[in-house]
């Protein structure tokens, strides 16, 4: 999963970016509030963490932007700001949610699993097809009894697959939930992480279209 984080405390941007990068998530990090708004013009982000004290554009108002033009990508507070009234403003700006600094990495990681479940219509921390699960909070993929560690690529793209089951999601979808800016694109890094999750889950657990991409079931189970 894509998410932008937009902090502009150093220390504190370098922690998130580490956890988030640990929690297989692909992370692109800006710290001031244009670039942030340049960085939304551009599709592909699932989920937002988003500053509000900002140099060069504040957070509302980039948030406020983001909802003028009908863009309804998660948004999930994350600031000191934590008077009441600051935080009714946040929300009735259109965020999703909100996280008072200081905070625990386990809970900013729940609260962005929530979101991600939300915007995507389910309604617990596991995704299923009905022959393979996925545990979003243990990264477990699950196949009959037998339950399945995962590298962190390999979550990451089963969870971009899962999260839309019946979609075809080309190559650059794929990679685009599994690598954040400065990061190398390996140019078979897809068919590898693919060729992996196969062995590991099934040779139908993911398909391939030819010259569009890849998708999952969207129920597996039925399907068979």
């Amino acid at each position: 999963m894509r998410v932008l984080l937009v902090e502009d405390d150093q220390m504190l941007g370098t922690a998130v970016q580490q956890a988030l990068h640990d929690a297989s998530y692909a992370v692109d990090w800006v710290v001031d509030g244009a670039t942030a708004s340049a960085a939304l013009d551009t599709p592909g982000y699932e989920l937002v963490l988003l500053d509000l004290g900002l140099p060069q554009r504040d957070g509302i108002e980039v948030l406020r932007r983001l909802r003028a033009r009908g863009d309804a990508t998660p948004v999930l507070i994350i600031t000191a700001r934590d008077s009441v009234d600051q935080r009714i403003e946040g929300l009735d700006v259109g965020a999703d949610d909100y996280l008072g600094k200081p905070f625990a990495v386990g809970e900013l990681l729940a609260r962005m699993r929530a979101l991600a479940r939300r915007s995507k219509g389910a309604s617990s921390s596991t995704l299923t097809n009905g022959v393979v699960t996925l545990e979003l909070a243990t990264k477990l993929a699950i196949v009959g009894s037998t339950s399945l560690g995962l590298s962190h690529r390999e979550f990451a793209l089963l969870q971009a697959l899962m999260l839309r089951p019946g979609a075809v999601l080309s190559r650059a979808q794929l990679e685009q939930s599994i690598y954040g800016w400065g990061e190398e694109v390996e140019s078979n890094a897809v068919d590898v992480i693919i060729h992996g999750l196969r062995r590991k889950l099934g040779a139908d657990s993911i398909r391939n279209v030819r010259g569009l991409g890849w998708r999952v079931d969207r129920d597996a189970g039925a399907a068979r």
